[in-house]
């Protein structure tokens, strides 16, 4: 039954997301946030932005590819430089918000992903991040 009412509380819950003077917004105190703009000795939210080589927009394009590839997830907003996706757990349907900054001049994709509700995700969120890593660095390109 608490599964359910956190299950239904997250998929209507609307958090505050988008950027703040150029900057994703900092994570809530709980574990169950990373982000590439959380202080570096934050060993609980940071995680170091993911460097490129590639021309931007290409990485840019990969990313959104790699993003619509996965049956969990639905990117609701798309600009220029920043990207919002959510992925809806299979089993209660828990929903994170996954954001992405792109910066063309520094050759990096700043992220953001948290859980709606609740307080930890078991590690959910940083293993999210590391597999999108790990697969956009898979191209002999990136």
């Amino acid at each position: 039954m608490v599964f359910w009412w956190l299950a239904q509380r997250s998929s209507t819950a609307r958090p505050t997301l988008g950027l703040k003077y150029g900057w994703l917004l900092p994570c809530p105190d709980s574990p169950n946030c990373v982000s590439s703009h959380a202080n570096p000795n934050d060993k609980t939210h940071y995680l170091p932005p993911i460097a490129f080589t590639d021309e931007p927009e290409k990485v840019w394009e990969r990313l959104q590819k790699l993003l619509k590839s996965f049956p969990d997830a639905t990117i609701v907003e798309s600009k220029n430089n920043y990207l919002r996706a959510e992925f809806r757990s299979k089993l209660f349907g828990f929903v994170d918000d996954v954001e992405f900054l792109l910066d063309r001049d520094d050759k990096v994709i700043h992220f953001r992903s948290a859980s709606r509700v609740g307080h930890s995700d078991l590690g959910a969120n940083r293993k999210r991040i590391e597999m999108i890593r790990a697969t956009l660095s898979q191209s002999d390109d990136f």
